[in-house]
């Protein structure tokens, strides 16, 4: 029987969505600093788009040389690449080189290198491998406990280097575990906790422990006589009260005093309007001067005269709002989530456990970085310093967003296969 060439095989619609997101990420980063006076070329290699198109040269031969391994290689390995991943994160913290408060790169000449970016798909290699064996259920505790050991690893290393913002990302590999099965309370729990959180920056606590203890109370009322209710009330009730007695913790004992400034800038973008809250509002002004159909390639004046730090990085999406409006940045947000749809549908199509678990981990960690950075920009979510996948300015995200997507084009390219470890 003839085999189909493996070019028949790839997803092309995945690498057209792709190939635009990267296309149209240069062009903005060309456009977010250009300077009219110095008439700078889209080329020129001492500028920021000069320098990403050699990042999405070397992407491109990233992606392309991801097809020259064998499908197996990527379950077999899984564990190695994800150890060496580890050991990078450990080494950083020793000989790395600190960049914005950050000990999370690797100096090399004029570049840097990220290992916490590269870690984002190793765990979700090391995740799928260990959770694709038909005996791994997360409804057992030693199941569920590794699993979460894999995914906090990386993690807890990446906040010892300083950079939460990343080491939240890790915290979406959630999504795969859930589609595996994550008995669905445990999130509910985890995103019932953050609100409480944000709520007591927002109330008194005093107030806060009054109105959850009067609920307890009626609640524990209310099943005196449901024993398995109570307990349940309980511990939902001691639940809450921790989260609201350890907030002044984490505050003062856990994030830094600009990540303080940051959260209590998002609860009042009006506390420090000239400091923390300075990049969220100049990105609202950006964005919405753009109007409906923007000012036009180019012509930025937020832009032109530096009023949005970072914007060739963390706020490319306010480039799009002012130069291309409502219309430019709703399509923006279309292509993503069409990208996203597409994944999801990839996904589910897999014939290895493997395979279905490592794209889920795909699309969660992309779902992301897309909704945390646009929410950033609009004023929705505190300033973390995530990039827009495959549209902010960096060799270290660029690369590792795209091994992240062709990875799974790869496995996707051979899903009628059968999965055999080596």
């Amino acid at each position: 029987m003839r085999q189909d060439p493996l070019s028949q095989k790839i997803d092309w619609v995945t690498v057209l969505l792709f190939s635009s997101l990267v296309l149209l990420g240069w062009l903005n980063i060309y456009a977010a600093e250009y300077d009219p006076e110095q008439n700078q070329s889209l080329f020129d290699f001492g500028t920021s788009s000069g320098k990403q198109m050699i990042w999405i040269a070397t992407s491109i031969l990233l992606a392309w040389g991801v097809f020259f391994f064998d499908f197996r290689f990527f379950d077999s390995f899984a564990f190695i690449v994800y150890g060496v991943v580890l050991a990078l994160l450990l080494f950083v913290l020793i000989a790395g080189k600190e960049v914005a408060g950050s000990r999370s790169w690797f100096g090399f000449g004029g570049f840097g290198l990220q290992p916490s970016e590269f870690a984002k798909f190793a765990t979700s290699l090391a995740l799928a491998k260990y959770l694709g064996h038909a005996t791994k259920k997360l409804t057992n505790l030693k199941t569920l406990g590794i699993s979460f050991v894999i995914v906090l690893l990386p993690m807890s290393l990446t906040v010892l280097q300083g950079d939460t913002g990343t080491a939240m990302v890790f915290a979406a590999l959630f999504i795969p575990m859930f589609r595996e099965g994550l008995p669905p309370m445990l999130p509910i729990v985890a995103i019932g906790i953050i609100l409480i959180f944000l709520l007591t920056l927002m109330v008194s606590q005093t107030v806060l422990l009054v109105i959850v203890s009067v609920a307890i109370l009626l609640g524990l009322g209310l099943n005196a006589k449901r024993p398995r209710r109570l307990g349940w009330v309980f511990v939902i009730g001691v639940i809450i009260i921790g989260s609201i007695r350890s907030v002044d913790f984490v505050l003062t004992d856990v994030l830094k005093p600009h990540q303080q400034r940051r959260i209590m800038s998002l609860i009042n973008p009006n506390i420090d309007p000239l400091g923390a809250g300075w990049n969220v509002t100049q990105s609202k002004i950006a964005i919405g001067s753009g109007g409906l159909t923007g000012k036009g390639f180019l012509q930025g004046t937020q832009t032109k005269f530096d009023f949005v730090p970072e914007q060739t990085t963390d706020f490319i999406f306010c480039t799009i709002g002012e130069e291309h409006g409502w219309i430019g940045s709703i399509f923006l947000i279309a292509l993503f989530t069409t990208l996203l749809l597409r994944l999801v549908m990839l996904a589910e199509r897999q014939k290895s456990v493997f395979s279905r678990i490592y794209g889920f981990g795909v699309v969660s960690i992309l779902f992301f970085h897309f909704a945390v950075n646009i929410a950033m920009t609009i004023g929705l979510f505190p300033v973390i310093g995530i990039p827009l996948p495959f549209f902010s300015y960096g060799g270290s995200s660029l690369w590792a967003f795209t091994l992240l997507l062709f990875i799974f084009l790869k496995l996707d390219a051979h899903r009628m296969q059968v999965l055999q470890r080596w």
